[in-house]
């Protein structure tokens, strides 16, 4: 099926697929996500298969908004707090799973007792959850594994016309959402996301523990904790202080470093510019097939923590 515009048309149509079992890429402010209707085992399991993705990584539910999450998911004060200063934005909330009329399947949550939910802010995906009437699975809109899609083509290169693709523009964020676990006593950090952890501390009023380094290829708690993940066909230099024959170059900030092939994250060194850029930047430069990419040093500062914790696992294979 053609990349589709953003007529109400189109969104209509998309909705009703999505109802019929069917899976679409919907862009939210994020990345572009892979969607299917998260009360259909049957229709979860295509993006399963059309990602080439393991069981047991399980997904992010998206709903309309905090009362829908909330029949579905068991919310602490935490948790509560958190939604509302954050949502509709980049924040997943990892909560204990409600059992419900409309029940999310084990295949959705890798048969863990939680479950993670998010309400997006994109107009576009809040219009299709909107009109679809249930909660959307929807990891990112790439093969398993490789750099996410923040634009539709980047959709369209990794799944061709298998599948309706909304056109949506560039993605405003062009990181993942942080996730957070409430299912222990205090919050935990899974995945470093848009949403610093900053912010999240502010709100809160304590301090979270990081547990978005621990490597986990067997039964993760939530998305993006796989130790080999985002990652290009091309191999991944961390910290590059000089350049390799055949590299390219990923820069950041000032330098004096050249390449024939090579993209600066931010050239003003702003990490927020660089969240934004990262994953274009990753697949502009795979494209070319360089014998490895060269990332220069980035602070971890802010978003930095996001950026690098991807491109950690970018590197790991």
């Amino acid at each position: 099926m053609p990349l589709l515009l953003p007529t109400p048309e189109n969104i209509a149509q998309l909705a009703s697929l999505l109802r019929a079992g069917e899976v679409a890429a919907l862009p939210t402010e994020t990345v572009y996500g892979l969607a299917a209707d998260a009360t259909n085992a049957s229709a979860v399991l295509k993006i399963y298969a059309a990602k080439g993705r393991p069981r047991f990584n399980p997904l992010i539910v998206h709903v309309a908004d905090s009362a829908t999450a909330q029949y579905y998911g068991q919310f602490n004060q935490y948790a509560q707090a958190l939604a509302q200063a954050f949502w509709p934005g980049p924040l997943t909330l990892v909560v204990p799973y409600k059992q419900t009329e409309n029940t999310i399947p084990d295949v959705v949550r890798a048969g863990l007792p939680s479950l993670a939910l998010r309400v997006p802010a994109h107009p576009l995906m809040q219009a299709v959850l909107q009109q679809a009437g249930v909660p959307l699975a929807a990891p990112s809109a790439n093969k398993s594994g490789h750099v996410s899609a923040t634009q539709a083509a980047h959709v369209l290169a990794d799944f061709g016309d298998a599948l309706p693709v909304l056109e949506g523009g560039p993605c405003r964020l062009g990181l993942e959402s942080t996730i957070i676990d409430c299912t222990t006593a205090q919050p935990t950090l899974l995945r470093a996301g848009a949403l610093t952890t900053i912010d999240i501390e502010n709100v809160l009023g304590l301090a979270i523990t990081n547990n978005a380094q621990l490597a986990h290829n067997n039964a993760p708690k939530a998305p993006g904790m796989l130790l080999q993940h985002y990652a290009p066909r091309a191999r991944v230099r961390l910290n590059a202080t000089h350049l390799n024959a055949g590299e390219a170059l990923l820069a950041f900030g000032p330098t004096t470093l050249q390449a024939t092939l090579m993209a600066n994250l931010s050239p003003t060194a702003d990490t927020t510019e660089a969240a934004l850029n990262l994953f274009a930047m990753l697949r502009e430069l795979d494209s070319a097939n360089p014998s490895a990419i060269a990332v220069m040093p980035i602070p971890t500062a802010g978003l930095g923590e996001a950026i690098a914790d991807r491109l950690a696992r970018a590197a790991a294979g």
